[in-house]
């Protein structure tokens, strides 16, 4: 577990988790799959209280979503492009990585949103382009509750039961990154089924 995160939370607590938690939706390379199971493991020493833990997460990944969506909703596409070109080195985000998830969100629908919250990365990119395409708010805060509160309760009852056991929890981690993923690729599928293969040509 990274110590530099276990401190933070150490000092600030929930506030700490929230903060962590936004950041990893603005910033790829702090990842909520540390930042969730090492809050877990600090609750399950007597720290932290789980609901507290699984609630500041969710939250902070919360906040940060909806403070993406707003950017990508109220800021012309072009001076979004031209921003990430510019600054986005820092993020670890290109404008072709933008484009690549517009492109997904508009071919794959709204419902993308809510796997896009349990994908590394994915979460980072899918609420800008949520706003670029006027998905209504309400629809976007609804798929991403929902996402965000499955995927961050996982992670912390993770590190809350498997804290101990780093091995194992990695495995689980791992394991169960694929399912999403495949879950993922098979709505893909279905969606694309539906889209262009008419009943006709079945």
């Amino acid at each position: 577990m990274s110590e530099w995160v276990l401190s933070i939370m150490e000092r600030l607590g929930y506030f700490g988790i929230a903060l962590l938690m936004f950041l990893d939706n603005v910033f790829p390379p702090i990842p909520s799959e540390i930042i969730m199971p090492s809050a877990g493991y600090t609750a399950s020493r007597g720290e932290l209280q789980l609901f507290g833990v699984i609630l500041a997460g969710s939250i902070g990944s919360l906040l940060a979503a909806a403070a993406l969506y707003w950017i990508g909703r109220n800021i012309p596409r072009q001076t979004l492009f031209s921003w990430v070109d510019r600054y986005g080195k820092y993020l670890f985000i290109k404008s072709t990585d933008v484009e690549k998830a517009l492109d997904w969100f508009e071919r794959y629908g709204h419902r993308v949103v809510f796997f896009g919250r349990m994908i590394p990365a994915v979460r980072s990119l899918i609420s800008i382009p949520a706003g670029m395409s006027r998905m209504p708010f309400y629809k976007f805060m609804f798929y991403s509750t929902l996402g965000t509160v499955i995927w961050t309760t996982f992670l912390a009852c993770i590190g809350f039961y498997l804290g101990e056991n780093q091995a194992l929890m990695q495995s689980v981690l791992h394991k169960v990154a694929m399912l999403i993923l495949v879950l993922f690729l098979l709505y893909i599928l279905v969606f694309l089924i539906k889209k262009y293969v008419k009943p006709g040509n079945r």
